[in-house]
């Protein structure tokens, strides 16, 4: 089917009471072991990539190839950006087609947070696009960017900043760190704090070192999208160094992608079928 609208799949989700992965891609193998995986479990998936993979495709092939992928099954999928960190990485999203867009200004000051954030807001919902926004900030590593610091999201503040700024999501610090190199500690206490005081769906990012008791309860919590990416990557690296160590002169590339892609596949599956069993 088409892609789906962010607000009409955000719907979806909360009648059902189901939590969408957002599986971070970064090529064509990536976003068809994303869509295919979720097709076989029969749930809705959001595919997302953050501007520091872009860098590869550009904005308007990975966009094509999601369309593309999404026309042959019958799940609904969405296209999301990632941490955009600046107008020119919203505008190049809006122009591909992307569903939806994450604008990361959490690093400014609160009240520069809250006007930037609101600028984007109003370019995008002129143009059908919704708006995720964090409050808070995560430690970690997300890319090429690591963190030592991390600030969990105030629930007062988090209910001023979503009135203010009028987006759709809210990505919000629990104790949730971005990569697996440590180990989270989720504050459900808080993100039901959290979830009690805004009107908009929350966002989960670091899913991937998150253990899988604690992923299953989230959508209890209003918690609509957890983001997922070390997990397939370390996947995908990881299948392609084995078939290198097995054969060093390996010529067969259409062999180790699709082992590649099915390794992939199977943690999409096993990540979808914790987040909503």
């Amino acid at each position: 089917m088409p892609l789906v609208e962010m607000k009409s799949f955000l719907n979806t989700l909360g009648e059902k009471n189901l939590i969408a992965p957002a599986f971070n891609t970064t090529n064509l193998e990536m976003t068809l072991s994303i869509i295919q995986g979720a097709n076989e479990v029969g749930l809705p998936v959001i595919v997302q990539i953050a501007p520091t993979n872009v860098k590869l495709s550009g904005y308007d092939y990975i966009a094509n190839i999601v369309k593309s992928a999404a026309e042959k099954v019958d799940i609904p999928v969405t296209l999301h950006l990632d941490h955009g960190m600046t107008f020119e990485d919203i505008k190049q999203a809006v122009a591909a087609g992307f569903n939806s867009v994450m604008i990361d200004a959490s690093k400014l000051p609160y009240e520069e947070n809250v006007k930037f954030t609101r600028e984007v807001v109003e370019y995008c919902h002129e143009r059908g696009v919704a708006v995720e926004a964090e409050l808070g900030e995560l430690g970690g590593k997300e890319d090429d960017h690591v963190s030592d610091e991390s600030a969990q999201t105030d629930p007062l503040l988090a209910k001023d900043f979503v009135e203010r700024t009028g987006i759709d999501l809210l990505a919000v610090s629990v104790g949730n760190i971005h990569g697996l190199d440590e180990q989270p500690n989720i504050n459900l206490e808080l993100l039901r704090e959290i979830a009690d005081s805004v009107t908009v769906p929350l966002v989960i990012h670091g899913g991937s070192g998150i253990p899988g008791e604690i992923l299953g309860q989230l959508k209890n919590y209003n918690v609509r999208k957890i983001n997922l990416a070390s997990d397939l990557r370390k996947r995908f690296i990881s299948s392609v160094g084995k078939r290198y160590e097995q054969n060093p002169n390996e010529y067969n590339l259409i062999s180790v992608l699709l082992e590649a892609q099915s390794e992939v596949k199977e943690v999409v599956i096993e990540k979808l079928s914790t987040l909503n069993r």
